[in-house]
């Protein structure tokens, strides 16, 4: 079921609603150029090229990314992005100052990670007569694929963050100690169920046409 179908939300809204999330990553960038904050300029620009996936994905692979997948998209990349950025009023950022905010962020940017090993396994499943992943190993590959991709994510964040300790140097990414590493992948895997049991039905339509262009890949030239 789509988001317009279960929430009354039309294609329109949510278009407009990411529209404005890029004019508001490309507000925060201009506040980390003025206030010369590295981790904000470096995380604006990583989501607003993100950001960008879902247009290029259409137009050179043809996949259809509908309005809802490119909101999902960019909800995550803006949520994290904004959460780098003090409040106004206060020098403290979203992700001090609400506990549950990292919790989310994790969960939704899991779950986009999921999305993306999802389409990908399933389209090499229809692509191929001699490949077939049963159900069951299709959700167990998820959680594996996203706790995976956690874990890196949690390394590279102690790396970034004891190489800008030694330099003397602000973090891009912040790392809060190991029981914050725990919970983050506790979160990852929520978002890894969310794909898990909504995922097939969501993601047929790109799954499906990543199918077909590995098919066009696949066949010997005349």
């Amino acid at each position: 079921m789509r988001l317009r179908d279960r929430f009354g939300v039309s294609t329109r809204r949510q278009r407009q609603v990411t529209r404005a999330m890029e004019v508001g990553l490309a507000g925060m960038f201009l506040v980390g150029v003025v206030e010369g904050n590295t981790k904000v300029i470096v995380n604006t620009l990583v989501a607003i090229g993100v950001t960008r996936l879902p247009s290029l994905l259409q137009r050179d692979l043809g996949l259809p990314m509908d309005a809802g997948l490119t909101l999902w998209i960019t909800s995550a990349v803006f949520l994290h992005a904004f959460g780098s950025v003090g409040l106004p009023g206060t020098a403290l950022s979203p992700y001090q100052s609400f506990w549950w905010y990292d919790h989310l962020t994790h969960a939704l940017s899991a779950s986009v990670v999921a999305a993306a090993g999802y389409a990908t396994v399933r389209a090499l499943d229809v692509h191929s007569d001699d490949v077939h992943f049963p159900r069951g190993f299709m959700v167990l590959f998820i959680f594996l694929f996203v706790l995976a991709f956690g874990v890196l994510w949690e390394v590279i964040e102690f790396a970034v963050s004891g190489l800008s300790g030694a330099f003397g140097s602000g973090s891009v990414l912040t790392q809060y100690g190991l029981e914050d590493t725990m919970l983050d992948l506790v979160f990852d895997t929520v978002g890894a169920a969310v794909v898990a049991v909504w995922g097939g039905a969501r993601l047929s339509g790109v799954a499906q046409a990543l199918a077909a262009r590995l098919d066009t890949f696949g066949r010997s030239p005349e």
